[in-house]
């Protein structure tokens, strides 16, 4: 039986930046103080899962900055909130600031967990040999480091370059602010990342001690090695010039300003030695078997996200509250409080109109078969008989099914309703505006990917082996144009999802660089659609500026019948382009530390 590592027990127990020795709980007449943590493995283990609670959660994304969850859905143009509470919604209209606490949150929580991490890798090795073996304590500090390595790397994708503390800088009492730290550059700060990761790997296992999923293990770490030099290569950081004033109060530049294709052969790299190493012993793409291969399809994609700790699985924040059930459900008034939700997380028309069709194709190809406006009689995966659905919505690929609840969906959870639950988003609709203004889907459809029988506490995925095939693929296309593995690893993933292969009957394969990239990057989207990836790869590229900017459509949610489905503007999105592309440092940090330089534009 897998066992899961459990954090829920060590949220009593937070280590904070100017802690003091009583962070663990008090028992009966007693406190357990800073010295006893090592002299026991309880305590010790407790310390540890401490580390590992700083992790994301991104179950919680409603709630922007709970347990380190992201604004990264609602904030990219997959995806929006109908509450405007959602910190998203600040930042697409660009009235974010240095001062709010969710810039100043990630800061704080990664810096803490990298503080604790520090801590605990420099008074492991003294813990009571009684309790905590020597391979105990090996494994425990290479876990340690892996989860030190991922904060930095969790603070440079949101930051850019950011300080880098020496490990002997272990005062658990002493301020961050107090050590008056330059920001490190940040070719500096993926070199140390890589570094850690490379150190963690040799005394890490390749299964979780005692199975217990959501450790690390060697898979996760060269996994993440791949990404943090994806970033690297990628155009914000690879010779952007927009960054090219950002310098420490000693002239240091913290953003190089040569591009460099040799961080992409370095990337693609790490991620094949990945792959040749777990793939498929340790990892392999989730499938389903089915007599019919579109359901098949369907049901891998679906439940590649929602069966905990499958084999595509490689990271995951274990034992995660879960609010996006709710989210995600639509307001079905009238029907039993069980298939009852908010619906306010709405999927775009982008996203919608990036799917496949079922032959493979793009809606906007010729031969696609797509059809914008009618009615038809269609079954979809996840229904039980056909319904009139439409057009829009019929004979597009399965992964489509997965990630959208469209009007006249039938319901995944039918809650032993006396009649069928199907979601209706019209404006008199169960689920419409008329129902209510708050809990209401802000674009005519919900996210449904990701939306399992209950909202029960769950693994939060955070990586997947379908994410490194892709940045493989892509690491290789910039790396070694035309080299066959790139059309593989993108084929592997499009015959999962029971799409047509490129260089199959109907679908060409790209025809030059510039197509690839394309290709890559739709499959990229719609494969990890709604699962905090599009937001980063968005900057990543420098295409944010375009895709996050102007007009975000949807329906028209004060239309009934046939009116509902017009394309309508449901926002028009701000991003300035001089300084969007990364969080502000926050601003009590900068005026404590006149070392720490801020971003542009902030």
């Amino acid at each position: 039986m897998k066992k899961i590592i459990n954090l829920c027990i060590l949220i009593t127990i937070l280590l904070c930046a100017s802690s003091c020795n009583d962070y663990l709980d008090q028992v009966p007449d007693d406190v357990i103080t800073i010295d006893k943590i090592f002299q026991s493995k309880l305590n010790t283990d407790r310390f540890l899962a401490n580390i590992y609670n700083t992790l994301p959660n991104e179950h919680q994304q409603r709630f922007v900055g709970t347990n380190n969850s992201g604004p990264w859905n609602a904030a990219s143009d997959d995806s929006e909130y109908t509450w405007d509470f959602n910190y998203a919604n600040n930042m697409n209209r660009s009235v974010w600031a240095n001062t709010d606490s969710q810039v100043n949150g990630f800061w704080t929580n990664y810096y803490r967990g990298i503080r604790n991490a520090s801590y605990f890798m420099s008074n492991i090795d003294g813990a009571n040999a009684a309790e905590v073996t020597d391979l105990m304590k090996t494994t425990y500090k290479a876990e340690a480091r892996a989860l030190r390595a991922l904060y930095y790397f969790f603070l440079v994708r949101i930051y850019g370059a950011v300080p880098i503390i020496g490990e002997d800088v272990l005062d658990l009492n002493a301020p961050i602010e107090d050590l008056k730290l330059s920001r490190t550059p940040f070719d500096d700060c993926i070199a140390y990342i890589v570094t850690e990761l490379d150190l963690a790997y040799n005394d890490l296992p390749y299964l979780p001690a005692n199975d217990e999923f959501g450790r690390i293990t060697k898979g996760v770490v060269k996994a993440y090695k791949a990404q943090a030099l994806m970033l690297q290569a990628s155009p914000l950081f690879n010779g952007n010039p927009d960054y090219a004033g950002v310098s420490n109060r000693d002239g240091t530049a913290l953003f190089s300003q040569s591009v460099d294709q040799g961080k992409w052969a370095l990337a693609a790299t790490a991620a094949k030695e990945f792959l040749d190493e777990f793939v498929p012993s340790y990892y392999d793409l989730y499938t389903v078997s089915n007599a019919d291969p579109f359901q098949a399809a369907y049901l891998a994609c679906r439940n590649v996200m929602t069966v905990d700790w499958n084999k595509e699985w490689i990271f995951a924040r274990a034992n995660s509250d879960n609010n996006m059930q709710y989210d995600r459900t639509p307001k079905h008034v009238g029907f039993p409080s069980a298939a009852q939700g908010g619906g306010a997380h709405g999927a775009t028309q982008s996203i919608v109109d990036a799917y496949f069709m079922q032959n493979g194709l793009s809606i906007d190809n010729p031969a696609s078969e797509y059809v914008s406006s009618g009615f038809v009689s269609f079954r979809a995966p996840f229904d039980v008989a056909n319904r009139t659905t439409f057009a829009m919505y019929a004979n597009r690929e399965p992964r489509f099914y997965v990630g959208i609840t469209y009007s006249g969906s039938y319901w995944l959870n039918q809650a032993n309703s006396s009649t069928p639950i199907i979601s209706n988003f019209n404006f008199n609709g169960n689920s419409g505006r008329v129902q209510s203004t708050s809990d209401v889907t802000p674009t005519g459809y919900t996210v449904r990917k990701n939306v399992a029988a209950n909202g029960n506490s769950r693994g939060a995925l955070m990586l997947r082996l379908a994410n490194v095939y892709l940045d493989y693929a892509e690491a290789l296309n910039e790396s070694d144009p035309g080299n066959a593995d790139i059309l593989r690893y993108i084929n592997l993933i499009r015959t999962r999802a029971g799409v047509p292969i490129y260089g199959s009957a109907n679908i060409p394969m790209p025809s030059s660089q510039g197509a690839m990239r394309e290709a890559i990057r739709k499959e990229r989207r719609v494969e990890l659609a709604f699962e905090s990836v599009r937001y980063f790869d968005t900057r990543r590229w420098k295409i944010a500026a375009t895709t996050d900017n102007g007009p975000i459509y949807g329906l028209n949610l004060q239309a009934d019948g046939d009116a509902f489905f017009q394309k309508t503007v449901i926002e028009t999105r701000i991003f300035r382009e001089e300084r969007d592309y990364l969080f502000p440092i926050p601003n009590n940090e900068v005026l404590k530390n006149e070392n720490l330089v801020q971003n542009p534009g902030w």
